[in-house]
């Protein structure tokens, strides 16, 4: 579980994060604050995972309240305006959303910080790891073991599962960033496939539970690097 706060003056914004938190089980929004002073003296005495921080706020800017912050948990900025994105990751921010926040670009920014956090809080005996995925009005939590692998057609991408596959407007490197980096390769700018369900790899091309998936002649040679194959 991702435990979070959510500091901005605007009570609106506060709103839609504590009902986008509501929609995901693996969100936990401790407190919502409206001034950041308060908020700095609630992190002063709890631990949290992440901070969802608007940066433009009387008494203390969001890109200043990291800097008071000791351990800093991690950081996704929530604001208005675009000109601030580059100054955010220079603050190493997790993420950087843009209101009016749509749901989907928050279910990513949630994906990211679970594979922040993942080394921190490994999954126990009976959980596997899952990230959520957004497709239409449906949010499905996939165990990342269930991927075979992604194909990219046009402005869609879509993830093959025994169980069945999803469908998803999205962008290949924002999902393939989601996804734990030893367990999938990409081996064509279409596709990403799962390491552990490759069943024989030919020159090029590879088997997907049956699937015949091409190897693009620019990922060739670090598919076999990365599978040790001479």
């Amino acid at each position: 579980m991702i435990t979070c706060i959510a500091i901005d003056d605007e009570p609106k914004a506060l709103e839609v994060i504590e009902r986008y938190c509501q929609k995901i089980g693996l969100v936990s929004l401790k407190a919502a604050f409206r001034e950041p002073l308060k908020a700095i003296e609630f992190l002063n005495r709890e631990k949290i995972d992440l901070i969802f921080l608007d940066i433009n706020m009387p008494d203390l800017t969001g890109m200043q309240l990291p800097q008071t912050l000791s351990p800093r948990p991690l950081i996704i900025f929530t604001t208005a305006y675009s000109q601030y994105a580059v100054e955010s990751y220079e603050l190493n921010a997790l993420d950087y959303l843009l209101k009016p926040i749509t749901f989907e670009r928050f279910l990513l920014a949630i994906n990211k910080a679970a594979a922040a956090l993942s080394p921190k809080n490994p999954a126990g005996p009976d959980e596997e790891p899952a990230v959520f995925i957004k497709s239409g009005p449906q949010t499905y939590r996939v165990k990342v073991s269930e991927i075979l692998y992604l194909e990219k057609n046009g402005n869609y991408i879509t993830i093959y599962r025994k169980e069945g596959n999803i469908l998803l407007r999205e962008n290949m490197g924002d999902i393939f960033d989601l996804l734990p980096a030893a367990d999938f390769i990409r081996v064509h700018k279409s596709y990403v496939v799962g390491i552990r369900h490759i069943s024989m790899i030919e020159v090029h091309q590879l088997i997907v539970n049956g699937e015949k998936i091409p190897i693009g002649s620019t990922y060739r040679d670090s598919l076999r690097d990365r599978l040790g194959i001479g």
